[in-house]
């Protein structure tokens, strides 16, 4: 079967992309392992998305996929993608393969790792990036949380539900955090110019290394929630597209479209500077659109 459309990625902007992709009556295919992409892991109810006072990111994404039931959906991960003449050729980590006439690249990012010793050792057994993966299995312990932007506080209000004691962990000379996060966080111990050196540890995590102002310091944790950041998912894409400096996917922002016909990119895995759920959603839409042009 030759589809339509193929979304690779079910975030927000994948999930908006199948929506008006469905509702175009196009032959839609999703191939995503996971569903909803950051959002389904966000710390804190969302309260800036259209329509909801404050939704979780669960309920939101579980409330897009009741409106692609029409739509079909392979749970794996891309692994390759080639165009041959029209159409393209997509190949899963099972090694199946889908053809379409058109893509939509949303795969939005991946965490970024810190490569601090102890780190990779420690994952799974102390050491974490999804608070709301893991959050309970820190029920009255004392935790770190590497980084002081919003995603940072956003881990540290949601981790009060369970920790006993929670410090941010600051690179920066000052907080990056917006307002309102800052005032949610009240209680939590923040520590600025702060780099992170090691985890340390026996079977589990127990002590944190890092440096500050010249002087190395300590830190007696049973958690580290590492919010460093994120990586574009890109590195299927091969010579499809063009990446700038940080790996994000160059795309014409009217359309949408990458250097490749007929190959779309939306959400977080493409350049633009605005990273929102809501954004992200608009350039689903509007992707699908001029997909549907093209073909």
């Amino acid at each position: 079967m030759i589809y339509d459309l193929i979304i690779v990625g079910a975030g927000p902007a994948g999930m908006t992309s199948a929506i008006y992709s469905a509702r175009q009556k196009l032959k839609t295919l999703i191939i995503s392992k996971d569903f909803g992409g950051q959002m389904a892991q966000k710390a804190v109810e969302i309260e800036n998305y259209p329509a909801f006072e404050r939704v979780t990111g669960f309920d939101l994404i579980s409330k897009m996929e009741q409106q692609v039931k029409d739509v079909d959906i392979v749970r794996e991960k891309v692994i390759e993608i080639k165009k041959e003449g029209n159409l393209f050729t997509l190949k899963t980590e099972s090694e199946k393969v889908f053809q379409s006439k058109v893509v939509i690249i949303a795969t939005g990012a991946e965490p970024r790792r810190l490569n601090v010793l102890g780190e990779t050792n420690y994952l799974g057994r102390g050491v974490s990036y999804c608070s709301t993966c893991d959050g309970p299995l820190f029920k009255n312990k004392e935790i770190a949380i590497i980084g002081g932007g919003d995603a940072g506080f956003e881990t540290a209000i949601f981790m009060k539900n369970y920790a006993s004691k929670i410090y941010i962990l600051e690179y920066g000379e000052s907080v990056k955090a917006s307002l309102d996060n800052q005032q949610k966080a009240e209680g939590i111990e923040v520590i600025t110019s702060a780099q992170l050196k090691e985890i340390k540890g026996d079977n589990f995590v127990n002590q944190i290394v890092f440096d500050r102002l010249g002087k190395e310091e300590t830190l007696n944790v049973k958690g580290v929630f590492v919010q460093a950041g994120y990586v574009p998912t890109t590195s299927f894409l091969g010579q499809l597209v063009e990446l700038n400096e940080r790996k994000e996917i160059v795309v014409n922002f009217e359309t949408f479209e990458t250097k490749t016909k007929g190959l779309f990119a939306v959400g977080d895995v493409n350049c633009g500077k605005v990273k929102q759920i809501v954004v992200a959603c608009g350039q689903g839409a509007t992707a699908v659109i001029h997909g549907y042009k093209y073909i």
